[in-house]
């Protein structure tokens, strides 16, 4: 069989901290075929954990270091350089800002293929830092000269930028995937928490991966968890992420005023979150907004049914094997998370034997970085190009 010809890829990201889009992109970078798709990463600004986690490939990285992604000529002027040194045949981009510094460099360089990707769903004024929902909307214009392709994490994500006038033929979605080899059910799991967090094994327990951001909306969770307290005080809860630790002030006072303080943990950021979500008995997700949650996919494919809140594409990812309520509910997210936790034991395993199932069939990593794959084939082939 004739091998694939090469393809080489450059992609450019606002950053490589922990993030969603950034995680993406690491796990499409270890699961491709890299002689077919040789590839190196730019960060506009600095490096971060994910950075380290690509360079341990044997995937070059460089970052531009400028302070701020806004895409200055600076940005543009050293992107542009790079290109011309590496001679990729396509450029990929992540995010708003990346988007717009990738296209414009690719096009000063030749106009060559550019793909960019779309990771937010709320590009409205109030829920974005003023230069990013200036870019938000200068890209919307800009989607009908520089890019070939957009790529969208999520269907609600398309279906938003459809609104701000994106150009539609160009937008395709290719859901996030999850690598159901890592996170899987792990029959120790619960026992090695409970025993961490110095409980009995019997203890139920309500879990929330997120980082400490506004629009992952904590205040409802914890709000939430003050009402379930009332009806099950047996019920402990286990927060993990960037900043969501004991020295957070604000996340303290929510708990306290929720009467929760004793049965919240607060684990901060950990490298074993598979091994937590698996613990647990309900996942949750109290965000207000979300593109496609890789949270809720994460702990699905742990086998662990999921109480999320209707943003993004949640509702569409738990499909009939958890619970959806509105945002800022803490009385429906409550009510959700009672309703999982008063499931026989059996059944609650077969709900979430479903949830694993569903992830494996409809948003398996295997999955994405197929289509991503097909995406960029078909460009350079010149057989899709917008």
């Amino acid at each position: 069989m004739t091998p694939a010809p090469s393809l080489k890829i450059l992609h450019v990201i606002t950053d490589l901290k922990m993030g969603g889009a950034e995680m993406v992109l690491y796990r499409l970078l270890a699961s491709q075929d890299r002689e077919e798709f040789p590839s190196g990463v730019v960060s506009l600004t600095a490096g971060g954990p994910i950075g380290e986690r690509i360079s341990a490939l044997g995937i070059p990285v460089w970052s531009l270091g400028v302070q701020s992604g806004f895409p200055h000529p600076r940005l543009v002027t050293g992107l542009r350089r790079l290109i011309k040194e590496q001679h990729p045949q396509l450029i990929q981009t992540w995010m708003y800002h990346a988007d717009l510094t990738g296209g414009l460099a690719a096009w000063l360089s030749g106009n060559m293929p550019v793909v960019w990707g779309l990771h937010h769903t709320v590009p409205e004024r109030s829920a974005l830092k003023p230069t990013t929902y200036l870019v938000a909307r200068l890209n919307a214009w800009l989607s009908h000269f520089l890019p070939t392709r957009i790529v969208c994490c999520a269907e609600a994500t398309r279906r938003t930028h459809l609104r701000l006038r994106y150009v539609a033929t160009k937008m395709v979605v290719l859901p996030n995937g999850i690598d159901t080899s890592v996170f899987r059910p792990d029959p120790m799991a619960r026992q090695d928490v409970l025993t961490e967090l110095n409980l009995d094994e019997s203890t139920p327990l309500v879990g929330l991966c997120a980082r400490f951001d506004a629009q992952k909306d904590h205040e409802n969770f914890l709000k939430a968890a003050g009402l379930l307290h009332a009806e099950r005080p047996d019920v402990h809860f286990v927060l993990w992420g960037q900043g969501v630790d004991l020295e957070n002030a604000r996340l303290q006072e929510w708990a306290r005023t929720a009467g929760v303080e004793p049965n919240t943990h607060l684990l901060g950021f950990r490298s074993d979150s598979p091994r937590l979500m698996a613990a647990l008995d309900v996942a949750s997700l109290s965000s207000s907004s979300e593109a496609f949650p890789l949270v809720v996919g994460e702990a699905m494919a742990c086998g662990i049914p999921c109480a999320v809140t209707d943003v993004g594409d949640a509702a569409m990812i738990v499909g009939e094997t958890g619970c959806v309520v509105p945002p800022r509910n803490p009385d429906a997210l409550s009510n959700a998370w009672a309703e999982i936790l008063s499931l026989p034991s059996d059944k609650r395993r077969s709900l979430g034997l479903k949830a694993r199932q569903r992830i494996s069939k409809h948003y398996s990593l295997d999955r994405m970085v197929s289509a991503y794959n097909q995406l960029y084939r078909e460009i350079i082939k010149g057989s899709d190009v917008g």
